[in-house]
């Protein structure tokens, strides 16, 4: 019922199309080239593969694209800055001045021993984690807003929020608000070249939040990963309630994949501390290499024998880490700077300048060499394939499966082993990794895009305007 009252819905009709080629040449030049005089007439792009595609954004027109993005970067300025005022808030009655001024009546159980160490030891922390349990939803609703096409980019762009928001209010927040921005009036009256001297005191006096911290949200967060109590729950729940079928039990069962658009930013956060505290506080620096040790055997355990791969994004995230990296080391050298200011070290200073300078230097040269390599396709590379494929297999016929490729889920047949039968057949000569995990579920349509960066079907979604 649903399929026929949408062939027959004029309202449906989008104004994209995805375009298959016979040649990946004939791809790139109409991918990466301006179609009409009119730029906003006709607009062309890589199009992401099959299981990535966010279909629910296809038809949103060219200028309803900009406002939104206009809408949001406004709201997000908001909701990062105005964020602060109920954390630095929470971090005053999690401290125990604050809980003796606003309820005196609670002195004599805060003097216990147990609940003092308590109270200065995680209550900030777990005060603090509470506050950002809802923020990756509100982030990823804002970039589906946004209008994005795929669901790799909805999670780069989450992913990109979070880490600034995590800066703001968790790393900014705590070093340079403090408790009820007890120093943020003296911040923001103080000329800029006493911001990093401002920033080189704070850091080393909030080493111990963040060895919580790390160890509340880090250490933690690392435990609950290998648990998995949260899916755990909800199988049951759904296999109590719900699971009436076979396929019904796969989909409770179904894992889902590492939740990009949470932990790289995570990750990134604590790679800004340990860049940060290897100088100013260097006793942080074991808490930090425990947690990327428990996260490097965790996670990596979790991607091979858990989590399911839902899309190919030919590695689009790293230029977003790069740069986060960058920016984490001009920072911690920043920080340096203001630090030994504070200790009248003068004669050190037009040495550390040049290190941000260097730093800066060496992201624009990778920017302006690599970053093509990630969001274009030459041609010459393109001419290449093409021709080594007509060479080994001149009968290869992808237009049966490119017919069915992008078609709407709505669309989709339940039985669709002729398109499985024809991609397995495209990856009998693949390397397969060997794991201890067989997926339970049927492998959803393989990814058009190679292990290296250059799409390997021809595909381009083309937007009328």
């Amino acid at each position: 019922m649903e399929r026929e009252s949408i062939l027959k819905d004029s309202k449906s009709i989008m104004p994209a199309a995805f375009v298959s080629f016979n040649s990946r040449c004939g791809a790139a030049v109409c991918a990466q080239t301006q179609q009409s005089r009119n730029p906003t007439l006709w607009l062309t792009e890589w199009a992401p593969e099959p299981r990535d595609v966010f279909w629910n954004n296809l038809a949103i027109p060219y200028v309803s694209l900009t406002i939104r993005k206009l809408i949001i970067a406004v709201a997000f300025f908001f909701l990062t800055f105005f964020f602060m005022i109920p954390i630095a808030f929470v971090q005053t009655l999690a401290s125990l001045d604050g809980i003796r001024k606003k309820a005196p009546f609670l002195k004599v159980i805060i003097d216990e021993p147990f609940i003092k160490a308590f109270i200065q030891g995680f209550l900030p922390g777990i005060a603090l984690k509470i506050f950002l349990i809802f923020l990756p939803t509100i982030l990823m609703m804002m970039s589906k807003f946004e209008g994005w096409l795929s669901i790799s980019a909805l999670e780069r762009k989450s992913a990109s929020k979070y880490y600034i928001f995590t800066i703001v209010n968790v790393f900014l927040g705590n070093i340079i608000a403090g408790a009820a921005f007890e120093q943020l009036s003296t911040f923001l009256n103080q000329s800029a070249n006493q911001i990093p001297k401002t920033i080189g005191v704070a850091v080393p006096m909030k080493a111990s939040f963040f060895i919580t911290y790390i160890m509340v949200d880090g250490w933690a967060g690392i435990a609950g990963e290998i648990l998995r109590l949260k899916p755990l729950i909800f199988y049951h729940l759904k296999n109590f309630f719900l699971v009436k079928t076979e396929k019904d039990r796969e989909e409770a069962m179904d894992p889902g994949s590492v939740g990009f658009n949470t932990g790289e930013p995570q990750i990134q956060l604590y790679f800004l501390l340990g860049l940060v505290y290897a100088v100013v506080t260097p006793f942080l620096l074991p808490f930090i290499l425990v947690f990327f040790g428990l996260a490097y055997v965790v996670y990596r355990h979790q991607i091979i024998n858990v989590y399911n791969q839902e899309y190919e994004s030919a590695a689009a995230f790293w230029p977003d880490v790069h740069g986060r990296i960058i920016f984490a080391l001009c920072f911690s050298q920043l920080s340096l700077l203001g630090l030994l200011g504070t200790k009248h070290a003068t004669q050190s200073a037009p040495f550390l300048i040049a290190l941000p300078v260097l730093t800066i230097s060496f992201h624009l040269y990778c920017k302006g060499r690599y970053e093509p390599a990630f969001t274009k396709y030459p041609i010459q590379e393109a001419r290449m394939r093409d021709t080594l494929e007509q060479a080994r297999e001149p009968n290869l016929n992808l237009k049966g499966y490119l017919q069915n490729a992008y078609v709407h889920p709505v669309f989709k047949d339940d039985d669709e082993d002729e398109d499985e039968d024809f991609m397995m057949k495209l990856e009998t000569d693949s390397v397969l990794v060997p794991t201890k995990r067989q997926s339970r579920m049927n492998t959803p349509v393989p990814s058009k895009v190679s292990a290296g960066s250059s799409p390997s079907l021809p595909d381009v979604v083309i937007h009328e305007h």
